[in-house]
C-alpha cells in the first residue's frame, strides 16, 4: 500500500518500502534494540524457539503502515535486548521513528506502535 498526499503543486505518493525503512532503521538504532522481526514469528517462533532478526533490506517484513480515520499508523515488531527496562526502551523507539518519519516525510502518523516479540541475550 501507498501512502499518498495531494498538495498544491499534485499527488505525493510514498512506497511502504521506504516508510519500513526510516522506521526500521529508527527502531534499531536505539538502545536496547536488537532488532526487528517479521509479524506473524511469534507463532512459528513458540513451536521453534528462535526469532529471526531481519536484515536492513528486510525492513518491510516488520514494519507496517495502515490508514486510520486521524491519519496513518505505523506499526513495529522488534526483539530487545535482556536486562533492558521494556518501558524505556519501547518509549524511545516510539520517539525515534515519529520524529524521523515526521522529519523525512510530510505526512501526519497518527500512531507509532511497537510490539515486542522477543527478549535475547547479547552473545
Amino acid at each position: 500500500m501507498a501512502v499518498a498526499k495531494k498538495t498544491k503543486y499534485g499527488e505525493i505518493k510514498i512506497s511502504e518500502d521506504a516508510i519500513a525503512q526510516v522506521a526500521g532503521e529508527a527502531a534499531t538504532s536505539c538502545y536496547g534494540v536488537m532488532g526487528l522481526v517479521a509479524k506473524n514469528t511469534l507463532t512459528s517462533a513458540i513451536s521453534e524457539g528462535v526469532n529471526k532478526l531481519l536484515k536492513k533490506r528486510d525492513y518491510v517484513k516488520g514494519v507496517y503502515c495502515l490508514k486510520a480515520k486521524k491519519g496513518y499508523q505505523v506499526d513495529v515488531y522488534i526483539v530487545v535486548a535482556y536486562g533492558v527496562k521494556l518501558t524505556e526502551v519501547v518509549m524511545e523507539v516510539q520517539k525515534k521513528i515519529a520524529y524521523d518519519l515526521k522529519k523525512t516525510f510530510p505526512i501526519d502518523f497518527w500512531k507509532v506502535n511497537v510490539f515486542i516479540q522477543d527478549v535475547q541475550e547479547i552473545e
